[in-house]
Formats: C-alpha cells, sequence, structure tokens
C-alpha cells in the first residue's frame, strides 16, 4: 500500500504549515486499523495540506495515493476519504478568478500565495483518476456510498455515464441517505452541464410525480426547482406540506445495524465511548452533527428543504407558507428545522413575518430542549421584529417555566458573562459603537442547559429570551434586567447593549447599574466590564452616576486607555449640562492625540456647555489633509452633531466631498448639510455614494429625511429601496448579529424621508 511514498521528498514540498515532510505520516495514518488515528490523520489533512480549501504542491502529491487507498477496500473510513478528493478537485474557478494571481488575488510576491493552476491541476489528476468512484457506488461501505455520488458528479470526465449509472443506481441502493445522495448528484449533473439538463430535469420531474418513496419525491421536486425554477409547480407549498406529512406518518422501523471493518456495529463502532480519539476539529464536527440528529426519525428533510428554499429564493410568500406549515406540525425536529429554515429567509428577505414569529415564540414552552434553544437563538436578532413573540417571551420569564411539568428556580443571577467579539472605539481599532453589527459574536446558537429566571447571565435559552425581549423594545424587560443587575453574577454584555432600545421605561435601571459601575476594578479588564455599563447608564441618561463614570475617567489604566476615554465620554454628552463637575477632563481630552477620543470630548463639552467656540477649532484640526481618513470621519460626525452652531468649519468641510474614501465623503457631505445646509453641494454626493456603496445607507437615508422636502431629488433612489426584497446588507456565507435591525432601521428612515418630502409637496 502506498508505494513509491517514499521516493517522493516531501520536505521540498510544503502546506500551509510549512515543509510537509509530516505528510506521509498523515496518508499513513488514513490507513490505519486504530480509528483515533485516523481521524488525526484525516484532521490534519483539512488542516494543513487542504487547509481552507487552498491546495499547495504537497496536496498535488497526496491525490496518487489518496485514490489508492479510496480503491482498497481494506481501508476503513473511506467515505471520509472520498470527500476530501471531492473537496480537493471540486473546486471550479470563475471568469473572475482567472483575472487573479491566485484564489484570493494575492500578488506573487505574497508569502502565503498558491497558484490558481494548483486548483486545475488538482482538479484533472483527480479526473484522470476518477474511474475508481465509479466501483464505490454499490461499495459494502454505505458511507462510502454516501460520498460517492457528488465525487462521481463533481469530478468523472463522463458526466452522460456517470449520470446512467446513478439513475440505474437508484433502482437498487437500499438505504434512504444514499437514495437521496443519488438525486442530489443527478441535479448537480445537470446543473454543471447544459447539454444534458433537459432530459435530467424531466427525469427529475417524472421521479417527483412517480416514486413510492416521499423522501425521494421531495428529494426530485427540490433538485427539479434548483435545476430549472421556471417548472417549479404553482402548488408547490401544498404538495410539499403532503409529502412531509406522509414522511412523518410514514411507519418507522429501525435501522439495521451496519457492521464495521472489524465487525463492530454502528451503533458506537470501534473505539467508541470515553477516550475514544482525542480532540480534533473532524472529530468536533462529526459530534456535533450526530447530537443534531439525534432522535430524529428522517433528519435528511432538513437539507432536503433547505435546498428547495434556495431554489424558490425570492419567492418569499411561497418560503413563509412552507415554514408556517412546518411550525404546526407535530414533529418537534419540523419545528426546529422551520427555525432554522427561516433565520436564513428572514435575514436576507424582506416580508412579512408577524405571524411566523408569533408561532416560533409558541415553540418557548415546548418539552423538546433543542426546539426551546431554536427558537430563543432565533428571536434575538429580531429587534424590533420580534415584538409578536413579546408575550410569549415575558411569559416563560416571568413563570420560570422550562416547559410542561418543570419550573425554573428563581433566585439569584449567577455563571459567567459569556463575553466574545470585545470591539474598541472607532479610529483605534474596534467599532465605533460597542454593541452595533460586530459588537459581539457568537450569540446566534443554541446552548445548552436551561433554568429559572437565576440564569440570566449564562448563555442559556432564557439569556437569550430576555436579549429578545429587551431589543424588541418591550418594557417588561425592565424588572427582569433590574433582577439581573441586583446579583452578583457578571450580565452579559449584549443585554446591557440592548436597554438604549428600552425608551423612558429604563430609567429606573440607572441605581442599579451605577452600583455596577462603582464595583468595577480599575485594571487591564477595565473596557470589556465598564463599557457596556457606560452605554447603558449613557442611554438611560443616568446622570446620577456622574462620579463612578468621572471614577472611571480618571483611573483608566494605560491598557486600552483611549478606549475607556472614549466611551466614558459618550456617556458624559449624553447626561448634558448635568455633567458640568466633568468640565476639567473635558477640556483637557480635547488635546488627545487620539481623534475619537478627543472628538468624543468635544461632543460631551458641546452638550454640557453649548460653546462651540470651544470646541469647533479643535475638530477642524483634525480635518487638515494629513489627518487619517478615520479620524477626518470622526471629526466631520462630531461637527454634525452640534449643528448650525459650527457653521463656520463649513470650508474645512468641504474638501472631504471629493475624498477618494466614500465614507469620508459621505461623513462630510451629511456634516456640512447640517452646519450650513448647503444642498446642492451636498445632495449630489450622497446619492452617488448611496449607489456606489448599499452599506452606507442607512446613515445616507439618515440624512435625507432631516433634509426633507430639499433632498427630493432621492425620491426615485428611495422608492426603488422600498420595493426591493432583498435585504440591502445581506453578504454571501455571513451575517451580523445586527443586520436585520439595519435593514429595518433603513426602511423606517426612508420611509421617513419620503412622508416629509410628500407633507411639503401636497
Amino acid at each position: 500500500m502506498l508505494t513509491g511514498i517514499e521516493e517522493v521528498d516531501w520536505a521540498s514540498l510544503g502546506h500551509a504549515y510549512g515543509p510537509a515532510d509530516d505528510v506521509p505520516a498523515l496518508l499513513l495514518g488514513l490507513a490505519s486499523p486504530d480509528p483515533s488515528e485516523r481521524e488525526c490523520a484525516l484532521d490534519g489533512m483539512y488542516g494543513a495540506v487542504h487547509h481552507q480549501g487552498d491546495v499547495y504542491d504537497s496536496t498535488l502529491a497526496c491525490i496518487p495515493f489518496l485514490l489508492e487507498l479510496v480503491a482498497d477496500p481494506a481501508v476503513p473510513d473511506r467515505g471520509g476519504i472520498v470527500e476530501l478528493l471531492t473537496s480537493i478537485g471540486g473546486i471550479e474557478l470563475d471568469d473572475e478568478d482567472d483575472d487573479l494571481d491566485g484564489p484570493s488575488g494575492l500578488d506573487q510576491d505574497d508569502a502565503d500565495f498558491v497558484p490558481a493552476a494548483n486548483f486545475a491541476m488538482a482538479s484533472a489528476a483527480i479526473a484522470a483518476g476518477a474511474d475508481v468512484f465509479l466501483g464505490l457506488v454499490d461499495d459494502t461501505d454505505p458511507e462510502v456510498r454516501l460520498a460517492a455520488p457528488v465525487a462521481l458528479a463533481s469530478l468523472h470526465p463522463d458526466p452522460a455515464r456517470v449520470l446512467t449509472l446513478l439513475r440505474e443506481r437508484l433502482t437498487v441502493e437500499p438505504d434512504t441517505e444514499v437514495r437521496l445522495a443519488l438525486v442530489a448528484a443527478v441535479g448537480r449533473i445537470a446543473l454543471r452541464h447544459a447539454s444534458l439538463r433537459a432530459e435530467t430535469v424531466d427525469w427529475l420531474a417524472w421521479l417527483a410525480r412517480a416514486a413510492q418513496d416521499p423522501g425521494l419525491r421531495l428529494a426530485s421536486l427540490a433538485q427539479l426547482a434548483r435545476c430549472s425554477p421556471g417548472r417549479i409547480p404553482d402548488d408547490i407549498v401544498r404538495r410539499v406540506t403532503e409529502l412531509l406529512e406522509e414522511i412523518r406518518t410514514a411507519p418507522r422501523t429501525l435501522p439495521d445495524a451496519v457492521p464495521g471493518p472489524a465487525g463492530e456495529t454502528g451503533d458506537g463502532g470501534e473505539g467508541a465511548g470515553p477516550g475514544r480519539a482525542p480532540v480534533t476539529l473532524v472529530g468536533q464536527v462529526r459530534e456535533l452533527l450526530e447530537e443534531h440528529v439525534a432522535g430524529r426519525h428522517t433528519p435528511w428533510t432538513e437539507e432536503l428543504l433547505r435546498t428547495l428554499h434556495g431554489a424558490l429564493d425570492d419567492r418569499v410568500d411561497d418560503r413563509i407558507a412552507l415554514i408556517l406549515a412546518q411550525l404546526r406540525c407535530p414533529d418537534p425536529g419540523q419545528r426546529s428545522d422551520a427555525i432554522w429554515l427561516c433565520g436564513g429567509l428572514i435575514r436576507l428577505w424582506r416580508g412579512r413575518y408577524e405571524e411566523v414569529v408569533g408561532l416560533v415564540g409558541a415553540q418557548l414552552t415546548d418539552p423538546d430542549a433543542r426546539l426551546r434553544e431554536a427558537a430563543g437563538s432565533f428571536l434575538e436578532r429580531l429587534f424590533e421584529l420580534g415584538a409578536p413573540a413579546a408575550d410569549a417571551l415575558a411569559g416563560v420569564l416571568t413563570t420560570g417555566s422550562d416547559g410542561p411539568g418543570r419550573q425554573g428556580v428563581p433566585g439569584r443571577p449567577g455563571g459567567a458573562s459569556g463575553t466574545a467579539g470585545v470591539g474598541g472605539p472607532a479610529g483605534v481599532g474596534g467599532p465605533a459603537e460597542p454593541g452595533g453589527p460586530t459588537g459581539f459574536a457568537g450569540a446566534g446558537g443554541p446552548s445548552a442547559g436551561s433554568g429559572g429566571l437565576a440564569e440570566l447571565t449564562g448563555r442559556t435559552w432564557r439569556d437569550g429570551a430576555l436579549l429578545a425581549l429587551a431589543r424588541s423594545g418591550d418594557a417588561r424587560a425592565v424588572p427582569l434586567l433590574a433582577r439581573a443587575l441586583e446579583g452578583p453574577g457578571e450580565v452579559r454584555r449584549e443585554l446591557l447593549y440592548a436597554v438604549d432600545g428600552l425608551g423612558p421605561a429604563a430609567a429606573g435601571l440607572a441605581p442599579l447599574l451605577r452600583r455596577r459601575l462603582a464595583a468595577v476594578e480599575l485594571d487591564e479588564e477595565l473596557y470589556e466590564r465598564a463599557a457596556p455599563l457606560l452605554h447603558a447608564l449613557a442611554s438611560v441618561r443616568g446622570a446620577q452616576a456622574l462620579p463612578e463614570v468621572l471614577r472611571v475617567l480618571r483611573g483608566a489604566p494605560e491598557h486600552r486607555r483611549a478606549w475607556v476615554r472614549e466611551a466614558a465620554a459618550r456617556t458624559l454628552a449624553a447626561f448634558g449640562p448635568s455633567a458640568r463637575e466633568a468640565v476639567p477632563e473635558l477640556r483637557e481630552l480635547l488635546g488627545s492625540g487620539t481623534a475619537a477620543v478627543a472628538t468624543a470630548a468635544a461632543r460631551a463639552l458641546w452638550a454640557v456647555e453649548g460653546d462651540a467656540d470651544a470646541v469647533v477649532p479643535v475638530l477642524e484640526r483634525w480635518l487638515r489633509p494629513g489627518s487619517a481618513t478615520a479620524d477626518r470621519c470622526a471629526a466631520a460626525q462630531a461637527l454634525g452633531a452640534i449643528g448650525p452652531s459650527a457653521a463656520g468649519a463649513a470650508r474645512a468641510l468641504r474638501p472631504g466631498l471629493t475624498s477618494r474614501d466614500l465614507w469620508e465623503r459621505v461623513r462630510c457631505a451629511a456634516a456640512l448639510w447640517r452646519v450650513a445646509g448647503e444642498t446642492e453641494r451636498t445632495l449630489p454626493v450622497l446619492l452617488a455614494a448611496w449607489e456606489e456603496n448599499r452599506h452606507a445607507r442607512v446613515d445616507i437615508a439618515e440624512c435625507l429625511a432631516e433634509m426633507g422636502p430639499a433632498a427630493a431629488a432621492a425620491q426615485l433612489p428611495i422608492l426603488t429601496e422600498l420595493t426591493r426584497r432583498r435585504r440591502h446588507n445581506t453578504r454571501e456565507g455571513a451575517s451580523g448579529s445586527h443586520d436585520v435591525h439595519q435593514d429595518e432601521k433603513l426602511l423606517t428612515l426612508c420611509r421617513a424621508a419620503l412622508a416629509r418630502m410628500e407633507r411639503r409637496g401636497a
């Protein structure tokens, strides 16, 4: 086995972490009889040799040996090796990639440069040996049969031959998930090869009607929609709903124990149990997937529905109808799937989600823990759109119920803060507003465990429920937040950043926030602990906490001192004239060498004293050509906040209208209109930026709404935005916790701007 592996000069080759002299051990490990060694070897292949999808010279050298391993039936776990080869050879470069030096557009001189040619060579090398996959469709190992169809559809150079083989195999394949993989591979061939698409689509349409197995009909319908959106039937919602019900009510049979390579059964396999294997990324992913499907009768319906939703794309009403049907299904697994599918839908598309959100809220009292966690996680990111679930959220939080027959144990909050993704102020490496679109991470997924009101400080589903209630703006969140603040444990920072959405009802939290801030140590963790409290105090205008804010401002340690000072200055600005005692400190901060601190101090001093002459010259200095772009943006925003009293700074702002940086143009244009009302100069700049960068539209719409009738030329782009179905800030493969909120804010501002224009016109 692996003949010739010692003849390769592996040390002269490289992978993600340097010389590839460790690769022979990885290849040999893939064939080890020890499952722990196999898992570590596969993890090493993905982690170094095929790191983040890259193809190195060592990756190319591995291909013949990987193909040899796949062809040997004595090698265990060959399904994972087939998947690895599919990933290595299945990367398709589009036209844009052809113009780049590498897959990421890297220059040839970059030390981490991976030539695009490597991807083409990998695809060609695997295609040359792809006949090995033909013999895997009837392998005795179902995991191998599961991986083979997509490998054939992606890598084999004769798609017509593969198509025939897959369709023939479907008539005899006994395993449900493998049959579904065969149908998915047929759909993949149709998408990749236009010459075969018509006949394949016809076959899929026939199978969607003729197959006896409802799961197979559903899979065929999903692939039909994916390959030929024009042939999606008008009654798609009814058909899919009926198929799901047929799948749910079908007689259940226990799966046969699948023998492993050494005779062990599929109910744990060799090496199962404590100490089974070292912790690897591959192993962690496997365990998460196993946990996700545990107890599910038909876990594969989730992927079929995900494929179908992707094919339906902008048919939002149909997708909502499908989700509503699932949310009413007696099967908690189907309802859980519906919530995760709706999370992707609502993140990308605008629509009427009131009924969906209300039904998701109803899941918070379900006995199924995973379903409750999915509901809480979904509702966390909705902000104002979560209002239809507010009664359910408030009910489950105030009663302390964990579901039928269980009661939480009220008590004092405790546990870890669960903070993540700590950011800093603008201009010094972090977000301008902590708790904004990128102010935290990791709050979206379900978390283990549940309990009573006492667990408001940990990342439990109850924690998410309180966060969702607060972000929806419901005043019933206030006493629950007060209860959390009264306890000794740290309060999750996102809850403190959510206080600004609760309005005047949250004013009573000021004494508790003050007490918390007074207890914060003035050490190197000061920013992480004090910034959320400062933000919350600013939100409730808790000026009685002025001594505590000044303590933090004066005692900030060297570590992140600028961040602490900016956060404190923002809070003092919110206090307004009540913060007069802080004037000496603010005047001193005007001379800070950090623009974020100086501009925040200027805004605070203006709010406290209202003396434009004391702060405008300071801000003008940061607008000089030698300043950094971020510094000029900060100064422009501060001048805009001062308004007409800073009219003397108009001359310093005008050069920013022609800056090469879009954000500087937007900041300076908005500020110039706010201080001097120069519509003719600023409106064209704002409208051009509107078209150039969709992520700037919230800031621009806010300024247009202030302009009112003067912004009449913006009616068409505003109307166009309001009629769009897709959210303005969608990103492929990425999402932020505030994405939906920011898009809804844009829609609100657009409506306000349009209303002001129309009122004047009438």
